[in-house]
This record gives structure tokens, C-alpha cells and sequence, in this order.
């Protein structure tokens, strides 16, 4: 007999260390053709963020995004960054590109103003030139501006910044303490089938809402939404890293031994982009690669209890687990069945 069932899981979780303490560097530099070279320590592990700073880059300088050149692969050259983990890096190096694009966009309008007879507090960046606010006629080209600067006033167009978040720590009499850069939340709602004959589990649809803060990019959130989801459903029915737990003697070691989701196994998914900004972020961004991983698994966990009444609180949740609980508890007629 095939029952379904659906569960619900609401999470929080938040952008960089908390309590502060992992800074993050970035290095922006104006050559005279008009490109952007951007200099960052993190490194791009398929979260995008070489394309995220960019376009925070692109957006602070109005230069088309095809016109920044990201650099992030030599720890030699590149500026200091704590790592890619954590959450951090579109809140954290997004912030520290933000602040070296902007030192930079100044030096642009101290340049431009004297050539357009107007005011710095009176340009703005926009189309790969500066321009005065209200009168888009009056404009000098930014790489015309970066050849004045470099062969004219021997002025290099270069800054650097740095973000970090003040370290909290907690009262001495009260214990209260401000741990967190920002708090992203998220909800998942996963729908299941039960063969309560086989055990076998199968999703039939996981729709997730996250509050991103900003969406920088929202088809790269959407893709990592959709990840994170396929990455809980294997956590949730098939990712067992000891078997025999708890014994140890042996380990999976290949992907024969280690069964994770395929595309025979993705379900329905649906992405639902919410955003609501963060004080401190970049344009509003806040982190959510982790997260998106971590609220399927329960979602699915509290959906196979809806289908057959029991909680089974060890993923992943095999066949083999299924069928003892059903037979512990008499497996036919159990509340919330369907």
C-alpha cells in the first residue's frame, strides 16, 4: 500500500563566523581601456561568486559587467580572505568589494568634476562613464578618466577595502550577546509517497522559500536552492557514511559503496525567491549556500511521519528502517495515515 504524506521544516541560519572574526579583502583597480580588474581571495567552488562581485563591482562603478575582470586563484597576489565556507563570501567579500569599488568611483568623480565643471556630489557612474546626475550630455568616459589619471597625474586608479564584523562577546552579567552578521530563514514543504509493503520512500516535491536578503543573481539562487534541496534529499533516504554504525570497521569508498541522489531521483522542485534586505549587507545580500542543504532533510523526515505515523529520527531513512518501525508499531491504521 502506497501512502503519502506532507511535512513542513523552518530553519534560520547565518552569513560569515559567528561572533565576528573572518575578515575579507578586495582590490579594485580602473585601467585606462575602461575595464575592471577585481582582486579577491575567496575562491569559486560552484557558488558563483566570481560572477556575484563582479556585478557588485559592475553596479558601484556603472561599467558593464562584461567589462570586470575577476582574479581569486593565487593565494600570492590575491588579498587576504578567511575562506569559502560559512556562508560568507557574497556578505562578506560583497562588502569589502563594495567599499574598494566605491573609494575608487570617488577618485573618478574628483577627476571628472573638473572636467565637467560640476560638483563630485553632483556625478554619478553610470554606462561606463561619469556623468552629471540630470544632465546625461555632460559625461567623460571612465577609461578616457583612467588614462588622465595614470599618464596625466600619475594617479593610479587602485583601492583596497576590507570588512569584517566587530568581534561580540557576550556580557559579563547578563550573557547577552550579538553573535551574528545576519540571520537568513527559510521554510521547505516536501510531499512523499510511502510503500509501506517495501519501505521505500519516494519525494514527490520539495518547495522551498528563502529569504535571500538581495537576489544578486536569482538564477544562481535558484540553482542553489534546487542543489541544496537534491543535497537534503540524499542526507534524508540514501547518504550513509557508516553503515554499521556503530562500528567503523568499514567505510564506503567509492560511489557504489556511497549512494546519492541521481536524476532519476530529483522530484518537483520548486524555488521561492523572498527577499527582504539586510541592514549591513551588500545591496541587502545575505548568505544562504549552506542552508539551502539543511531544511529538505526534515521537511522530508516530518512528511514520512504524516504518510505512516511514525518517527524515524536516524537518516537516512531506508527501506530496512521503514519497515521495523511500521512492524514495531503495527504498521496498518496508525494516526495521520493516508
Amino acid at each position: 500500500m502506497k501512502k503519502r504524506g506532507v511535512g513542513l521544516s523552518l530553519i534560520c541560519y547565518p552569513s560569515g563566523m559567528s561572533g565576528g572574526g573572518d575578515p575579507s579583502e578586495a582590490i579594485v583597480r580602473v585601467k585606462p581601456d575602461g575595464s575592471v580588474d577585481l582582486i579577491v581571495g575567496s575562491v569559486d567552488i560552484g557558488q558563483g561568486c566570481r560572477t556575484v562581485l563582479a556585478q557588485m563591482a559592475s553596479e558601484v562603478l556603472g561599467v558593464p559587467y562584461e567589462s570586470v575582470n575577476v582574479y581569486n586563484g593565487d593565494t600570492h597576489t590575491c588579498p587576504l580572505s578567511t575562506g569559502t565556507f560559512a556562508s560568507r563570501v557574497t556578505y562578506v567579500d560583497g562588502n569589502a568589494v563594495v567599499r574598494a569599488a566605491t573609494a575608487v568611483r570617488d577618485m573618478l568623480f574628483e577627476i571628472a568634476a573638473e572636467d565637467l565643471g560640476a560638483s563630485p556630489a553632483d556625478l554619478v557612474a553610470r554606462d561606463g562613464a561619469i556623468t552629471v546626475d540630470g544632465a546625461p550630455e555632460k559625461a567623460v568616459p571612465i577609461g578616457q578618466l583612467a588614462a588622465k589619471a595614470h599618464w596625466g597625474l600619475q594617479k593610479p586608479l587602485v583601492a583596497s577595502a576590507s570588512f569584517m564584523r566587530p568581534a561580540s562577546r557576550p556580557h559579563p552579567e547578563t550573557g547577552a550577546i550579538d553573535p551574528f552578521y545576519t540571520l537568513a530563514y527559510a521554510a521547505t514543504m516536501a510531499e512523499v509517497e510511502v510503500d509501506t509493503e517495501t519501505g521505500e520512500v519516494t519525494v514527490l516535491r520539495l518547495t522551498s522559500a528563502y529569504d535571500v536578503g538581495k537576489a544578486i543573481n536569482p538564477l544562481h539562487v535558484e540553482g542553489q536552492i534546487h542543489g541544496g534541496a537534491m543535497m537534503g534529499l540524499g542526507t534524508a533516504l540514501m547518504e550513509q557514511l557508516h553503515p554499521y554504525y556503530p562500528s567503523l570497521e568499514w567505510q564506503p569508498e567509492t560511489l557504489a559503496d556511497y549512494v546519492i541522489p541521481t536524476t532519476m531521483d530529483t522530484p518537483e522542485l520548486q524555488a521561492i525567491i523572498v527577499e527582504k534586505a539586510s541592514t549591513e549587507g551588500p545591496f541587502g545580500a545575505k548568505g544562504i549556500g549552506e542552508m539551502t542543504a539543511n531544511s529538505p532533510t526534515p521537511a522530508i523526515v516530518n512528511a514520512i511521519h504524516d504518510a505512516i505515523g511514525v518517527w524515524i529520527d536516524e537518516p537516512p531513512v531506508t527501506p530496512e528502517k521503514v519497515l521495523a518501525a511500521l512492524q514495531a508499531t503495527g504498521g496498518i491504521g496508525l494516526p495521520g495515515q493516508r
